[in-house]
């Protein structure tokens, strides 16, 4: 029976079609379809489009009128819609509002928890679905002021707004640390609209980036957002959807199959989560020679390498994401950069003795004086305006830091660099950027780009609006408060985060990989607002550092980026979902508001009324360790400052090895000053390389990714980089080349089992341990 049919004969309409036959509605060939509009056929947009090396792009699918050119995308997304499914009904925004309250209010009061737990976007995905279904047999079928109360069945579309609503400010706002930084470090407890204003404009500023970069970073068929499709996986198999893109392998049905293997992760995760932890970091090697020095520093997971890689437990595994969702040839970009850059190069230098690094452990997040001691940041500090005493320095000792943390800032710089040169030079991205330029919806050469132009489209003036509204609060919170930073300061942030969020993000779409814009905001700022004493006085109340400054350039540099990004990943899942694009942008704005003022709220009332809050020995494990991290950095950064870690004659700018060659080479010189034009130039390289002898191996190299893939590192080691990418050969190469049937029906519903499995078992084993840990005390 069609929709049409089954509307006339009841107000309920099943959208839940459990067939395949929408699929092929969609047979007609877009140059059909856009006959009359003076545009090439299909095929030939395709070939304009991908004349440039695509490694995610499918040739033999490219006359493909019905569906996506590439497979991931047809394995995961439906290739049909119906324009008249309900998706912006008030049961998906009470739902909506609800989530945006309670998981934003409940991961704010966990953040400030050590050990902490976050319930994350998939299983909020999963809780939904059944209430949707709640309140279709509990809610009546009414109307009140002409708003239906339960417009029939629980949509796929209702389901991605509520989604989107719970997770789009379910982590905590990274403003949030400024203002526990000020109250925990130097006593500035400014009041609520000080705090609203930051979080707001923090938050929202990036979604008028992402608005205007959602031409390049949406509609194009070549973005697929690889994360985006382990959600559009579940979704289509929660609400029992089937399409032509799942193939035709016999065996179980997704939904059972989801059943089963997100029961087992879930019962798995006790195991290495509670009852035999030693399966999570199964560091064997250790075990066989605790007292041997050098076997713990290679094989040791807290402050070693972590070269034993053998892991059981899926957080350990998908601790930088998951390995089912992430390309293979983007895996491989990233373990030649894990390969060289920490089982090769950190332990040359750290054997060396390169940076003094063996008087501190190999991997370490802290930093050290001239002793090996943790670095007693009060002893350089002026104690009036807490900014940096230069002969205190002097007299006590320059700031050391682990061989993985000097890497992973050489690394930063290198994955900036080579980011401009790959990909907003003439090299890879700029064809595409010029090509979409002025592309409209409806002239993608993608089915789904084709159904989605049917729907209005978000007006350019939406996205300008929320700037001027959002740059306002930011001005008036950096001027009314006596912050220190100037109007050209944040300009400067705002210039970074839209100059990079473009490049950045394609890497993204293609890659499941972020290039991360923290490092190089701290740098930037770290010269620009330099930590000297200041005698600043505004409204009464004591100056604040120029550290503080840094932590605000930081945010609107940094998290700018990172909401814009954020933005166009959710609209490219409701682009997936044919979620209409007005109804998603404004569940995503509404939604952060909620959730940032709940998480303010939040913060708020623990400062009132936990007992002293991030106290390092705060009996309840409430001690701030993020909020701790946060203002280290910002001193090391804004205090010191990176004329003084990273400047001519200092530590970290030159290390001379003429000893450690012979006499006939040039005196090398290892400074992290030059991994900038280090980085800028590889790509340069490679590229002339691959003009030379195209259609080889060569162009699935991409190094930004090979630079930025091992920005984890530390926290992480080995043992979560081997095994992932053992796991992702395994799924992403061998079974999809010789199973390819069997991949594209179960592979990303096997992810997201995996993920949101293994995420109620974290959350099950903290409260059940809690719970234990209560009763016993």
């Amino acid at each position: 029976m069609s929709v049409a049919a089954a509307k006339e004969e009841t107000d309920i309409v099943d959208y839940n079609l459990g067939d395949a036959e929408k699929s092929l509605e969609n047979e007609t060939p877009f140059d059909s379809q856009l006959e009359g509009l003076d545009s090439p056929s299909l095929s030939e947009r395709g070939s304009a489009i991908y004349s440039l090396f695509d490694p995610n792009y499918d040739s033999a699918s490219v006359t493909l009128a019905d569906d996506s050119p590439y497979p991931e995308v047809r394995s995961a997304v439906a290739n049909f819609d119906d324009p008249t499914m309900p998706a912006s009904t008030f049961r998906a925004w009470v739902l909506g509002i609800c989530w945006a309250i309670i998981l934003p209010g409940m991961n704010q009061f966990f953040h400030l928890r050590f050990p902490s737990v976050a319930i994350g976007g998939l299983v909020a995905q999963l809780l939904v679905f059944p209430l949707g279904r709640l309140w279709v047999r509990v809610c009546p079928q009414a109307k009140i002021f002409g708003i239906e109360l339960n417009p029939g069945p629980f949509t796929i579309k209702e389901h991605v707004l509520v989604t989107i609503m719970a997770s789009v400010g379910a982590t905590s706002a990274y403003a949030t640390d400024i203002i526990a930084v000020q109250r925990v470090y130097y006593g500035q407890s400014w009041n609520f609209s000080y705090q609203w204003l930051l979080v707001m404009s923090s938050q929202l500023i990036g979604f008028s980036i992402g608005g205007i970069a959602r031409r390049f970073l949406v509609a194009p068929p070549s973005m697929i957002w690889p994360n985006a499709l382990v959600s559009c996986a579940l979704f289509n198999t929660l609400h029992s959807q089937t399409y032509v893109g799942i193939g035709e392998h016999d065996g179980i049905s997704r939904e059972r199959y989801f059943i089963y293997a997100f029961g087992a992760a879930v019962l798995w995760y006790f195991i290495p989560g509670y009852f035999f932890q030693a399966l999570s970091v199964f560091s064997w090697v250790c075990w066989a020679a605790p007292d041997n020095i050098k076997i713990n520093q290679i094989f040791g997971y807290h402050s070693g390498l972590g070269f034993s890689i053998l892991t059981f437990d899926w957080n350990q595994i998908a601790f930088i994401g998951s390995p089912l969702a992430t390309p293979w040839w983007a895996e491989a970009n990233v373990m030649i950069g894990f390969f060289f850059f920490y089982w090769f190069l950190t332990p040359v230098l750290y054997y060396l003795n390169v940076w003094h690094s063996q008087y501190m452990p190999i991997s370490s997040l802290n930093a050290y004086d001239n002793t090996g001691h943790l670095y007693n940041v009060s002893r350089i500090l002026n104690p009036d305006v807490a900014t940096l005493n230069k002969e205190a320095y002097d007299k006590y000792s320059p700031l050391y830091l682990s061989t993985t943390f000097v890497v992973s800032y050489g690394l930063s710089f290198l994955s900036i660099a080579s980011t401009i040169t790959h990909g907003t030079a003439i090299i890879y991205f700029w064809k595409p950027i010029r090509l979409h330029f002025r592309k409209s919806m409806g002239e993608q050469p993608d089915v789904h780009a084709q159904l989605m132009s049917e729907y209005p489209q978000v007006p350019d003036w939406y996205y300008a609006c929320i700037f001027v509204i959002t740059f306002a609060f930011a001005c008036i919170c950096i001027k009314v408060w006596p912050t220190q930073m100037p109007i050209w300061a944040l300009l400067l942030a705002l210039l970074i985060s839209t100059f990079y969020v473009i490049p950045i993000g394609m890497i993204q779409a293609i890659t499941n990989r972020q290039v991360g814009l923290n490092v190089i905001t701290e740098l930037i700022a770290g010269f620009v607002m330099p930590g000297n004493p200041t005698a600043v006085m505004m409204l009464s109340f004591p100056a604040i550092p120029a550290f503080v400054s840094l932590n605000f350039i930081q945010t609107y540099g940094y998290i700018t980026m990172s909401q814009a990004l954020q933005f166009t990943a959710d609209f490219k899942l409701g682009h997936y979902m044919k979620v209409p694009p007005r109804p998603m942008f404004w569940c995503q704005v509404v939604a952060t508001i909620i959730a940032g003022t709940v998480q303010l709220g939040v913060q708020s009332w623990m400062f009132t009324n936990i007992k002293d809050l991030c106290d390092l020995d705060q009996k309840d494990g409430f001690t701030c360790a993020s909020t701790r991290v946060f203002g280290a950095a910002s001193i090391i950064w804004g205090v010191i400052g990176p004329a003084i870690q990273f400047g001519k004659h200092q530590i970290y700018y030159c290390e001379l090895l003429n000893d450690l060659l012979s006499q006939s080479f040039t005196t090398v010189i290892l400074a992290m000053t030059f991994f900038f034009l280090i980085g800028a130039a590889c790509p340069l390289v490679l590229w002339l390389i691959s003009r030379r002898y195209p259609n080889t191996i060569l162009n699935y190299l991409n190094f930004p990714l090979i630079f930025s893939g091992v920005d984890q590192m530390p926290p992480a080691t080995a043992v979560n980089y081997v095994p992932w990418a053992v796991v992702g050969f395994f799924f992403q190469y061998v079974i999809r080349r010789k199973y390819f049937s069997y991949w594209a029906k179960y592979n990303y519903v096997l992810s997201a089992a995996l993920d949101a499995g293994t995420a109620v078992g974290v959350i099950l084993v903290f409260f059940w341990y809690a719970t234990i840990i209560s009763a016993t005390v």
